[in-house]
């Protein structure tokens, strides 16, 4: 390729303005990566398979696939559909380390068994969170041993662009507001399962193997050799240096990025090279082939039926509370809460999933738009918000009060990604659903399978850490 490099004019890092730190990076070079990269991906024969720990990775994508089944039958079909790419999803960030892992080791022996049957390769992409909640090394742990080969490398990329992370070298940061903030000064970093204390990924990583993998053993591709003219040659040489199974972080600040990194990991993978890859959803837009495409509307996602559309909120954190208090201004909602210390007993349970059943039927039925969210305190008699035995028994309840909803919402939104995830196959039933694109950015909507309670439904997946605090209102508005 022949791409002219833009001069590098700078190297101010004002960490407190995004903008600031973003444009002190060295421009892009003028070339296309990512026509590049269509074209290897239409003579590939690999494809990439997401294990997707909740609902939330589809948000940068349309046209796909996600799978909530996994047995051998299933994913041989998959295998075989035409594209480069289609999702899994395990749900396992609501699950213990130890049924995550096991989860994941099921799924990719399952792989293993579909891709010999139509004789297809895969490669694992395993997408988590953009804020790094999850079982990191747990599964790419599961992941390894149950490829039973080795692999060249394990891959970390979590640039989550539309919902305002970027890294940048090493540190991996979290846009609030006006603020770029180290991922680990946030809300998310406290979490109460996926707690961490280090921004620095190559940091990260030795914190989250327990020190199994040291940090300066970590190798790094920084953002002045994605924007490098002879980007992709980099790339490839970085892949093919690592040792043999080396983890690798990849920095990133826009898609220019991710398209100059995608290109040169098509390169390795042709000449036989296999990678874990541990990513949020900007990657995967990439590694489809997929350009950007507008947000849907309000017609995408909402259904000409009467009554009231339904909103599901688990998600705890600040931003879902900000947009659930902006939400319930609008005249047409009908506000549900359920009070998380009632279900801590079985007989006070029951009767607080009733009651809010009760609520939500007859709020959708008089033509309001039911608004179900779970009280906002953090500590409640039934643990602290984050705990998975506490998350389990609070995602059961509101997955009861769908099942009782007995005709179609004109609408469906669930917030948070253990929420949606529960809904769409427990509440739902669903088992395969195409992902149509985004409500808003990095809000994925699904059309739900045949085999679901409302076959045929758009179901609106909204993450708990995504959009403005004016933005559900804006969707539940625009129907």
């Amino acid at each position: 390729m022949n791409c002219m490099a833009g001069s590098y004019w700078g190297q101010v890092r004002l960490q407190n303005m995004p903008h600031a730190l973003l444009e002190s990076l060295p421009p892009a070079a003028s070339c296309d990566h990512f026509v590049q990269v269509l074209q290897l991906l239409g003579r590939s024969h690999v494809k990439a398979v997401v294990l997707d720990d909740d609902p939330t990775g589809t948000q940068t994508v349309y046209g796909l696939d996600v799978l909530a089944d996994w047995g051998v039958e299933a994913l041989a079909a998959a295998l075989a559909a035409p594209g480069p790419v289609f999702y899994i999803l395990t749900n396992s960030r609501s699950m213990s380390g130890p049924r995550a892992a096991s989860v994941n080791r099921e799924i990719v022996a399952n792989l293993r068994k579909a891709a010999e049957l139509v004789g297809t390769e895969f490669v694992l992409v395993s997408r988590s969170d953009s804020t790094l909640r999850g079982h990191f090394a747990v599964e790419v742990g599961a992941l390894r041993q149950a490829l039973g080969t080795p692999v060249d490398g394990v891959i970390v990329i979590p640039a989550f662009f539309e919902g305002g992370r970027y890294t940048v070298d090493d540190v991996h940061y979290v846009a609030e507001g006006e603020l770029l903030v180290p991922a680990a000064q946030t809300e998310f970093a406290r979490d109460t399962t996926f707690g961490y204390v280090k921004s620095n990924l190559r940091e990260w990583i030795e914190e989250k193997t327990g020190g199994e993998v040291r940090s300066g053993d970590v190798a790094s591709l920084g953002i002045e050799a994605l924007r490098a003219r002879d980007a992709e040659q980099r790339v490839l040489g970085r892949l093919k240096s690592l040792p043999k199974g080396g983890y690798l972080v990849v920095n990133a600040a826009s898609y220019a990025d991710v398209d100059a990194f995608v290109h040169g990991l098509l390169l390795a993978e042709a000449e036989g090279r296999r990678y874990i890859l541990r990513t949020a959803a900007s990657f995967v837009r990439v590694r489809a082939g997929l350009v950007a495409r507008p947000v849907l509307s309000a017609g995408d996602y909402s259904e000409s039926v009467p009554g009231g559309g339904l909103v599901v909120a688990g998600s705890y954190t600040k931003k879902t509370t900000s947009q659930i208090e902006s939400l319930l201004v609008l005249p047409n909602t009908a506000a549900i809460e359920v009070q998380v210390d009632r279900l801590a007993a079985e007989p006070s349970r029951a009767a607080e999933v009733a009651r809010a059943s009760r609520l939500a039927r007859d709020a959708m039925k008089s033509g309001l738009h039911a608004v179900v969210f779970t009280s906002r305190r953090l500590e409640t008699a039934l643990g602290r918000a984050g705990d998975l035995s506490a998350g389990e028994i609070v995602s059961g309840a509101l997955v009861s009060i769908v099942r009782s909803v007995e005709t179609q919402p004109r609408f469906m939104i669930a917030k948070g990604g253990i929420t949606s995830s529960d809904i769409a196959t427990r509440g739902l039933g669903m088992r395969r659903a195409r992902v149509l694109g985004q409500a808003a950015p990095g809000v994925p909507v699904w059309l739900m399978g045949q085999e679901t309670r409302f076959p045929g439904m758009k179901y609106v997946v909204w993450p708990g850490n995504v959009g403005s605090p004016d933005a559900l209102r804006d969707v539940v508005r625009a129907v």
